[in-house]
């Protein structure tokens, strides 16, 4: 009997699927920036308020083991965008001058607009720079994006900080000083978009990324004394930073305005849905919301050596939930990030997956919900992995793998990769490296050495080190991650 009523539903999702598909579905990404896996109430964060969200979730399905595809910002929105583990598209860090996006990479604005589908980005692109210099990057507009409104980086101070950008591009039309914070101003334009300049006869796809709750971290004061009183400070006592230590002096007068950066942000993607319900495009249109990585930490002398300073991130409280690990870490909280996802008349509501979905997953998901192909000439990682939202199992070729970003300021304190396999992750660091060797030298000749092993369904925290009591999946896991280590990183070292 449990058979059948199984069978019975299933066909019922396929037909009410059937019926919405009539039309391609329309596609819309939210990406939140720095916002970690425990950041939301409906992720259990006893002190920020985000009904918008809270209210989204019960509406389709929340995902508790949804990972972003890298574990600092450009590696995780290649990943996104092309299906590729970021380190095949060169991406062993954020983007600059020489690691940029490049044109042979095919992106899901390109797959979907070769299939009729009308494309718009907004926000932060962090994959090349969009302002006209003496090199010249690919864009938005050269990745498929018929219309976007976006800058290279955040909203710095030096770039007008989120209260009052000027390092907007649109269409490549510099906007100067544009009067909002940075998160209203790209839901307001992507509204208008929506409302009265898309091409009203076909399928659309938005991808919006906030600047929010990335530093700098300034919202408007009606939001931030909302968690200014005695009972924030004493929850806050509560709230676990993915083991990675925090500063001995006081910052606490700061936690203030991170809480009320996450509420802004929560009424910005509050209104954007709202558009698209008066638009009457709810029922045909699939909304992802998620994060591009773990919070963000304040400096500590650990990372720094003392050599360095970054007061902006005194105001980073974002918080991983039990998970360990923060941002740019290959732990969990460095990659395992908040994923809800509507689609109504086809997700049900009120849901929750426990399956996992990699940010290297969209690009063929997508391709499956809407009849595309995904690239056949290159290695795409991710998989069509659609039943996650219904908390079906997803069959992958490979287990999911995470590196972490290859930088001066990251290799000695953390350990370099991640793999999962069912519910084991392995966690590697690469030999200790030797005097006078150079990282890149060292990145480029290094393979797994001292691992550990976790069985996160029991240990999201990654407390249990359970290496020597499974010493044959230990060597199993450890092969397959050297040998995926070898070839993405091999693929990547020779662009």
């Amino acid at each position: 009997m449990k058979t059948c009523l199984c069978s019975l539903a299933l066909l019922l999702i396929a037909g009410c699927f059937a019926q919405a598909s009539d039309r391609p579905p329309n596609v819309v990404l939210f990406l939140a920036d720095d916002l970690g896996y425990g950041d939301l109430a409906c992720y259990g964060n006893p002190i920020v308020q985000t009904p918008h969200l809270d209210r989204f979730a019960s509406e389709g399905v929340r995902m508790t083991d949804c990972h972003s595809g890298g574990t600092v910002c450009s590696p995780s929105r290649a990943a996104l965008l092309t299906g590729r583990n970021p380190y095949r598209s060169g991406f062993f860090y954020i983007h600059t001058k020489n690691t940029y996006l490049k044109d042979e990479e095919v992106t899901l604005a390109e797959v979907l607009k070769e299939n009729g589908y009308e494309t718009a980005f907004w926000g932060k692109w962090h994959l090349s720079t969009l302002e006209k210099t003496n090199y010249v990057h690919p864009g938005p507009g050269e990745q498929g994006f018929d219309y976007w409104m976006g800058t290279t980086l955040n909203a710095f101070d030096k770039l007008g900080g989120p209260r009052s950008p000027k390092a907007f591009i649109k269409n490549g039309n510099p906007l100067g000083t544009v009067d909002g914070w940075y998160c209203d101003v790209i839901v307001d334009d992507a509204r208008d978009w929506l409302t009265n300049q898309r091409d009203k006869q076909k399928p659309f796809f938005m991808y919006v990324c906030s600047h929010e709750p990335h530093t700098p971290i300034d919202p408007p004061e009606e939001y931030s004394t909302r968690y200014d009183n005695a009972e924030v400070e004493r929850l806050e006592k509560q709230i676990g930073y993915g083991k990675v230590s925090r500063p001995k002096r006081d910052i606490s007068r700061y936690k203030k305005d991170y809480y009320g950066t996450v509420s802004q942000l929560d009424e910005a993607f509050g209104r954007l849905m709202k558009t698209l319900d008066e638009e009457g495009l709810k029922e045909n249109t699939l909304v992802l919301f998620t994060s591009d990585n773990g919070p963000e930490t304040p400096v500590t002398f650990e990372e720094s050596r003392g050599q360095w300073q970054d007061p902006i991130r005194d105001k980073c409280f974002g918080t991983p939930g039990v998970l360990r690990g923060m941002k740019r870490y290959p732990y969990e909280g460095g990659h395992r990030v908040p994923g809800l996802v509507r689609f109504p008349g086809v997700i049900p509501s009120g849901t929750q997956s426990d399956v996992l979905f990699n940010g290297t997953d969209l690009l063929p998901t997508v391709c499956g919900l809407v009849g595309a192909k995904v690239p056949a000439d290159r290695n795409v990682d991710g998989v069509d992995a659609f039943d996650a939202f219904f908390g079906k199992p997803v069959r992958r070729r490979d287990s999911a793998i995470w590196f972490f970003p290859h930088h001066g300021d990251t290799w000695f304190r953390m350990p370099q990769i991640s793999m999962r396999r069912g519910n084991y992750t392995l966690v590697a660091w690469l030999p200790k490296r030797g005097q006078g060797i150079s990282l890149d030298q060292w990145l480029a000749t290094s393979d797994p050495d001292r691992v550990e092993l976790y069985d996160v369904s029991i240990d999201p925290a990654q407390s249990n080190d359970i290496a020597n009591e499974h010493p044959e999946l230990v060597r199993t896991m450890k092969q397959e991650m050297t040998s995926l280590w070898r070839e993405m990183r091999d693929e990547g070292l020779a662009k």
